[in-house]
């Protein structure tokens, strides 16, 4: 059974000397590929060196809203041209956090939109961060031009789905996927599992977010890639689904919406 961890954050320190392991436990679990997403351009370099060292490792790069004030600017521009590098899958994560606010909102919308337009100039997905800002993150992707057709035609994914039944409507009209983290598998997170479950399965993904959000039943410890598996049994579940189905639709909707990033052999014969 193959996987894939659509997000997680390798760079962060809490992996520390143990990358290593870590990586080597999600290919024992079945995990083929791993978008490590970079929240930070100017920690960029060592992320890449993640990547470059490990070859079932991509990158996503951009300015996480938390630091969307902190972080140096980027143009439009600037973007496009990391993007150009054949280890970088993606735009993002770039999108609002009304629940924090590190960074004011106004700051915040303004970098998405920077964001939206680099993936569409780039011709990579956008990867969106939302929480507590279903409805301007509505509005901004759709006054950006989402799910409009053509040749930039924009792709993209809400990772880490935690919103309501709105933007997940939204996020099918536009085509973008929904991805599932460890929250799916949280007691408390009946509502989510009610929208995974109504969901068409062609569209969704799963993620672990890694360090953060371990499922159960490894909640309450540090998350990493391998991790991943449980969420997707927790998907699978929901869906009423063989966990051996869901792993392969999940697989071939990430490359579908991931084009950069190359098959394993054993799924490319």
């Amino acid at each position: 059974m193959m996987l894939v961890d659509s997000h997680c954050h390798l760079d962060f320190p809490d992996f520390g000397d143990e990358l290593a392991a870590v990586v080597d436990r999600a290919a024992r679990a079945g995990v083929a590929r791993m978008v490590t997403v970079c929240t930070r351009p100017s920690r960029l370099s060592e992320t890449l060196a993640i990547a470059e060292t490990m070859p079932q490792v991509y990158v996503a790069v951009g300015v996480h809203p938390h630091e969307a004030a902190a972080e140096p600017a980027l143009s439009v521009d600037d973007l496009v041209a990391l993007a150009r590098h054949p280890r970088i899958v993606a735009i993002g994560e770039t999108g609002l956090d009304y629940h924090y606010d590190h960074s004011p909102r106004p700051v915040q919308q303004a970098r998405f939109r920077q964001h939206i337009a680099a993936a569409r100039a780039a011709g990579v997905p956008l990867v969106v961060h939302t929480r507590q800002a279903d409805d301007d993150t509505i509005r901004i992707l759709e006054e950006e031009g989402a799910g409009g057709d053509g040749a930039d035609r924009l792709t993209g994914v809400i990772h880490c789905f935690s919103g309501g039944r709105d933007l997940a409507e939204a996020a099918l009209r536009w085509g973008f996927c929904i991805s599932f983290s460890g929250i799916l598998t949280f007691k408390a997170a009946g509502d989510l599992r009610d929208i995974a479950r109504d969901l068409p399965v062609e569209q969704l993904l799963v993620e672990t977010d890694a360090p953060y959000l371990a499922p159960v039943p490894k909640r309450g410890k540090r998350n990493e890639p391998a991790f991943v598996v449980h969420t997707a049994e927790t998907l699978a579940t929901v869906k009423g689904m063989a966990p051996a189905d869901i792993a392969r639709q999940t697989t071939e909707n990430f490359f579908a919406l991931f084009t950069k990033v190359p098959r394993p052999d054993a799924m490319a014969a």
